[in-house]
């Protein structure tokens, strides 16, 4: 079982979605629970798989425990998921400890959490099986920054379908007609979650300083939440409203990626954001904040710019620098989706995945202790613990039924 807040549009429960739709079937029965709202991916996916939502009736719900712990009885969960912090990663984790779950996980997609849930997370250290890492300076964090044992933070990169997301030329030209876009008019955008910590407002001063030197540039915001009544305002006071696109939720990202000619995260804080792997797949250069792992994805040179959070100059010299020079776009785009190909499948991250839930739930029944380093399966390499698709030797699941992340 997963267990996340909610599902709307953005990089994590983008990346939960493409998870559960890729486990193998034949060794795990996934199913999803929203402690509150499914959300739109989350409507969608309960088509897909057993999805509960609205479980949790308020911030201090204690009695969600057994809530959670009796639907976790009832479909004989063997290993339950908590995806990201707060709320899902204490409440999921109890709950799991309370129905007595094999395996317990907590993959976790940011940094820089207010120190009452790192505190949190640290209380759940020892009920708690694995961390999943998205990025090897993430891991880093988790251990230096975070304390969580070193022995138990393992490493499974994001990765994305390569083969699904690269350049639509048609997408492009059907995209922009409806957003009112001319074909030839240079265009920034953003997919992400509105949210204070993706820092729309840093957006929208970059995109204030580019107007200056390129007045027919257009800038397009795809994703919603709770910032956007601010950052319509913000639009409006800086007489950006002419050349914003405030484009809300989408599923065609392949065709609004297209459209664009760069793009441009200014977040505060990500672990290894999933949104910029979609870019550079589709052949889109990235300028970005230098936060979390994005370096380990934005090459400067290479395959973007980065810059300082809030050096909103900085920002804008890169993006005018590749918008006013497509020689230069091109090559970083090409160079973008051949690291996104070498380094960030999908098929690496799913494997990474089942590989470990299995290897913790193998040493559970032979009666082990769990150590990241000890998993089969997993590849230490330097002191970094890696699900890696390259360690083809692990034990195999010698039980006649699927391992239960939902129903049987």
């Amino acid at each position: 079982m997963f267990v996340i807040t909610s599902m709307p549009v953005g990089g994590a429960e983008t990346l939960l979605v493409q998870l559960v739709r890729g486990l193998d079937r034949t060794r795990f029965a996934p199913s999803i629970c929203c402690l509150k709202e499914p959300g739109p991916l989350g409507e969608m996916m309960a088509n897909e798989v057993p999805l509960d939502s609205h479980v949790i009736r308020g911030k201090y719900d204690l009695p969600v425990v057994e809530r959670l712990a009796t639907r976790m009885r009832q479909r004989k969960i063997d290993a339950v998921v908590t995806v990201g912090a707060g709320d899902k990663m204490f409440w999921g984790r109890l709950a799991a400890r309370r129905a007595n779950v094999p395996v317990v996980l907590s993959a976790i997609h940011s940094t820089g959490w207010p120190d009452g849930i790192g505190r949190l997370n640290r209380m759940l250290t020892p009920i708690t099986d694995a961390f999943v890492a998205v990025a090897e300076n993430h891991r880093r964090h988790l251990i230096d920054r975070e304390r969580f044992p070193e022995s138990k933070v393992v490493l499974v990169p994001n990765g994305i379908d390569v083969e699904r997301f690269r350049f639509s030329a048609p997408g492009r030209a059907s995209r922009r007609a409806e957003w009112g876009i001319a074909a030839e008019a240079p265009t920034v955008g953003l997919v992400a979650a509105l949210r204070p910590e993706k820092n729309h407002g840093s957006f929208l001063r970059v995109a204030a300083i580019v107007a200056q030197h390129l007045p027919d540039a257009r800038f397009v915001l795809i994703g919603d939440g709770p910032e956007r009544p601010s950052i319509e305002r913000q639009i409006d006071q800086s007489g950006l409203h002419r050349a914003v696109v405030m484009a809300g939720s989408r599923s065609d990202i392949v065709e609004c990626l297209s459209a664009l000619d760069l793009f441009l995260l200014t977040s505060k804080m990500e672990a290894s954001p999933v949104s910029i792997l979609e870019a550079l797949a589709c052949e889109r250069p990235v300028v970005a904040t230098d936060v979390g792992s994005i370096a380990e994805s934005v090459r400067v040179g290479s395959t973007g710019f980065l810059a300082a959070v809030d050096d909103d100059r900085a920002l804008a010299d890169g993006v005018l620098a590749l918008l006013t020079d497509r020689v230069r776009r091109e090559q970083h785009g090409r160079a973008g989706r051949e690291l996104v190909r070498e380094r960030g499948s999908l098929a690496s991250m799913v494997g990474g995945y089942e590989r470990l839930i299995e290897a913790i739930y193998d040493r559970k029944q032979r009666g082990e202790r769990t150590s990241a380093s000890r998993l089969p399966g997993a590849l230490a390499i330097g002191g970094t613990t890696v699900a890696n698709e390259g360690a083809a030797e692990r034990d195999t699941v010698s039980r006649g039924s699927a391992v239960s992340t939902g129903v049987r």
